[in-house]
């Protein structure tokens, strides 16, 4: 039997997510193939309420209209939009498997520049809120 007569024998999908800690904090893959738990990346609360605290005063400011939350097994990424239709201007990326080096945590640019990176998320984060404005006068 291949896979697309086991596909068609069992409609339904080969990933099941489920939450293990609630919103935010850790979720895991299973997969009835391999009967074990594949865990996957995220931002806990505390995190989060980091981030979007600063994505609340930019859209406030109107320099960022939408976001996108990405989980992987390897890294978690908050993707910053000025526009829906358009490429993340920056990637707030929560990488663990650089926590030793560089740190866990990096901001970059949509061409792929790394603006900072470090081990406290407060720290990498202000280089994008940043305090200066264009006053007109």
């Amino acid at each position: 039997m291949n896979d697309l007569e086991a596909a068609q024998e069992n409609p339904k999908p080969q990933h099941a997510w489920r939450s293990k800690c609630g919103l935010g904090q850790h979720f895991s893959r299973t997969s009835p193939a391999q009967g074990g738990a594949v865990d996957v990346i995220s931002f806990n609360r505390d995190e989060l309420q980091k981030i979007f605290n600063l994505y609340g005063r930019k859209v406030g400011d109107g320099e960022w209209r939408d976001y996108a939350i990405d989980f992987t097994p390897q890294k978690a990424v908050f993707s910053i939009y000025r526009q829906a239709c358009e490429f993340a201007l920056y990637r707030i990326e929560k990488y663990p498997r650089l926590a030793r080096r560089p740190g866990a945590y990096a901001v970059i640019t949509a061409t792929g520049l790394i603006l900072n990176h470090g081990h406290d998320l407060s720290h990498v984060i202000a280089t994008l809120d940043s305090g200066l404005k264009l006053v007109s006068g």
